[in-house]
């Protein structure tokens, strides 16, 4: 509470309760950008990880067995890094959880 108390006074107030209002609004849009940004990115990693055999799938079919073989190679460390993606979003919204 002191932080908002600009004047000193030990009271907090109307402009100064006005701006710490504002203040709260703000840090509040900001966690909700940031709980949004990181859903996104978890469902862009999942569902890039859904779409991969399917790629592998596609440019086999087509007739490009090298590009799929590269695409194949590939496909470990992209899993695994997709999967930390998905894991580490879990993992903190739990630990969020439970304080």
């Amino acid at each position: 509470m002191n932080e908002y108390d600009l004047n000193g006074n030990g009271k907090i107030d109307p402009v100064e309760r006005e701006i710490m209002l504002e203040d709260r609004r703000r840090k509040m849009e900001d966690a909700d950008a940031k709980r949004d940004a990181q859903r996104r990115m978890t469902w862009f990693a999942l569902s890039g990880m859904l779409a991969y055999p399917f790629a592998i799938l596609m440019a086999s079919l087509m007739g490009y067995s090298d590009a799929a073989g590269l695409i194949a190679d590939i496909a470990t460390v992209y899993v695994v890094a997709a999967s930390g993606v998905v894991a580490a979003y879990f993992g903190f919204n739990a630990m969020e959880a439970t304080k």
